[in-house]
């Protein structure tokens, strides 16, 4: 597995160069990238927060990373409903807030960091 920064600055090249996004599942796969997600989320406040599964960041490791990679290189993953709580507001009317399971918001930082950086460099530094 290459380290998350290479992948990352080499999805970076290629959206720079305006040149296609493909096989980007594959990096899925990596490791490194849930570890760079992993240290995105964990200092998090709502980290430990729990969404409809009882588990939380606090049971992290590499065996639980490597079960989330497997799941999705049998395409047995799916996202879970959020839990979905009402918050107050300041003018006394409630909204709602969705809370992901910890396996989701991993999963999605590391698609969110994937994408991130391919697209960042199209935007232009103006916006």
């Amino acid at each position: 597995m290459q380290n998350a920064e290479i992948v990352l600055v080499a999805l970076r090249n290629l959206g720079e160069n305006g040149k296609p996004l493909e096989r980007v599942y594959r990096q899925l796969y990596n490791e490194t990238l849930y570890l760079a997600a992993y240290s995105k989320l964990y200092r998090n406040d709502g980290a430990l927060t729990k969404g409809t599964q009882d588990e939380t960041i606090d049971g992290m490791s590499l065996n639980r990373i490597h079960s989330i990679i497997e799941e999705i290189r049998m395409e047995r993953f799916r996202f879970s409903p959020a839990r979905r709580v009402w918050i107050n507001k300041k003018n006394g009317k409630k909204r709602p807030l969705g809370i992901p399971n910890f396996e989701d918001k991993l999963v999605q930082e590391v698609i969110r960091g994937l994408l991130d950086a391919y697209y960042e460099p199209r935007f232009s530094s103006n916006s």
